[in-house]
């Protein structure tokens, strides 16, 4: 830790510091700037997802011109030089895997397979055969903390199920199946999903320094990832003697919404600047737009609370009363017809799915504020099957709708905020919307060239965008004034 600490501080201007409360925490000992990358790292061990439509490079994550391991028959690579990049973990994994029933290659989950490269990885570096450095050991692993002692008793009995699997697998006399459980409890804590420039998940990943990095619901950083590398970039001025926070879960919902997603698989209670306000009237207003009822006056834009005299729900601006018995109808009936659009877009029914979906669109219009993440949910879901259908000018409509949610639940530098205007300007772009496009484009490079760098070539691909919109625009007046 000493060494991590030194290089830290001298390359990266970071220093560890152990607070009672919150254990490890990554503080800053000088100014950042807004987009400046605080940290990045190569994980430690990498897989990407399982899917059944396509197979991904095991390295680069890509799916472009994939093939299988002629040997193993499980792994994909794209190319020579992605195979050589991984061959030395492996060429160990590959004599692991071909020995595997087939019945077994059925349970290699993502999971198993970053633990037995975990394991093979530290053989590798144990026996120098693969270096270690300060920032890549696996002491840095032994470090994380695992929170063993309060997970449930049935994630427990599936870690010792699955612990067993790996000691299948790697048939090490030495190993101890009641570690290789801890540090699957580590995995679920600290591992990270990699996500392209659009933030689509291709896998999963293991950083044990950014991992150092405590949460926050209103966060001054955010992690994105280049490659299979996991980038920390500040998205606000972070001045000197603060503490480096990212956000661990999906922040657009109430607070008790996000504390017991951080309780249920991180084991703590958030108490940053939003969370503190759990049960102040400006929280208990937030929640009953963004997860509650709205007005039955549609003119109206109030938010409703539970009414004790009426057994019913009050809307806070208009007084109007609204019957629990009518809320609980529309959104059973929502309920059930959410179920069934699910099912059939799982199937790829995209046109019964739309239907569907609109239909429940329909419902929430009903039930829900116009600020409900519901609601929004399922705008995003129909812009995504319109985009599928080649329906620009619907998709367009819906990305509209989203925008202004978007602005309410995400601060202004938030990659989400910055990729739904990218979205909105590619279509507008397409449709031969140029005016606007270039507006969108522009809110979209704005937000985006913070969290993303304008180095990657996402990046270098939306400013050409809107440079070749811009010059678009400029011609059509030049020639008006011709």
């Amino acid at each position: 830790m000493e060494d991590l600490q030194k290089l830290l501080l001298h390359d990266h201007g970071l220093s560890v510091s152990t607070l009672p409360e919150k254990g490890r925490c990554l503080f800053t000992t000088r100014e950042y700037s807004p987009g400046e990358i605080i940290l990045s790292e190569e994980p430690y061990v990498s897989v990407p997802n399982k899917t059944p439509v396509k197979s991904r490079c095991d390295w680069c994550f890509t799916s472009s011109n994939v093939k299988r391991c002629s040997s193993c028959q499980v792994v994909w690579y794209c190319g020579s030089k992605c195979q050589t990049s991984d061959w030395k973990v492996h060429r160990l994994e590959c004599q692991l895997l071909a020995k595997l029933e087939k019945n077994r290659i059925k349970s290699l989950t993502p999971s198993i397979r970053l633990m037995v490269k975990l394991y093979l990885r530290r053989k590798l570096q144990n026996e120098k055969v693969i270096p270690t450095s300060v920032t890549d050991n696996y002491n840095l692993v032994k470090d994380l903390v695992s929170h063993i002692s309060e997970v449930e008793e049935m994630q427990l009995v599936l870690y010792a199920q699955m612990a067993s699997l790996v000691n299948i697998i790697l048939q090490w006399s030495t190993l101890n199946i009641k570690e290789i459980a801890q540090n699957f409890s580590k995995l679920a804590c600290n591992a990270h999903t990699i996500c392209d420039s659009e933030l689509i998940p291709l896998g999963t990943g293991l950083y044990p320094v950014i991992s150092i990095i405590n949460h926050s619901c209103s966060p001054n950083s955010v992690l994105v990832f280049e490659g299979r590398i996991a980038t920390v970039r500040a998205m606000q001025t972070i001045p000197k003697g603060s503490e480096v926070l990212i956000s661990y879960i999906e922040t657009a919902g109430s607070t008790m919404t996000r504390q017991k997603a951080l309780k249920d698989q991180y084991f703590f209670i958030c108490s940053c600047p939003r969370c503190i306000k759990l049960g102040e009237h400006d929280d208990i207003e937030e929640s009953a737009i963004l997860e509650g009822y709205r007005c039955k006056n549609h003119t109206c834009n109030g938010f409703l609370l539970r009414d004790l005299e009426s057994k019913g729900f009050k809307c806070q601006q208009c007084g109007i009363v609204r019957e629990k018995e009518e809320i609980v109808k529309i959104a059973s009936e929502e309920k059930t017809i959410s179920n069934k659009a699910s099912v059939a877009l799982s199937s790829c029914h995209n046109k019964e799915a739309l239907d569907m979906y609109l239909m429940v669109e329909k419902l929430q219009m009903k039930l829900c504020h116009p600020f409900s993440i519901n609601l929004m949910r399922t705008r995003e879901t129909l812009l995504k099957i319109l985009m599928e259908l080649q329906d620009w000018k619907k998709a367009l409509t819906y990305c509209r709708l989203t925008i202004p949610v978007y602005e309410r639940v995400y601060p202004k530098f938030h990659p989400l905020r910055g990729l739904q205007y990218y979205t909105c300007g590619k279509l507008e772009w397409l449709l031969g919307y140029t005016d606007e496009a270039i507006k969108s484009l522009t809110q979209a490079v704005d937000v985006l060239r913070i969290t993303h760098g304008t180095n990657t070539s996402f990046m270098k691909d939306l400013i050409a965008k809107l440079e070749e919109a811009q010059a678009e625009a400029s011609y059509k007046l030049s020639s008006m004034d011709d």
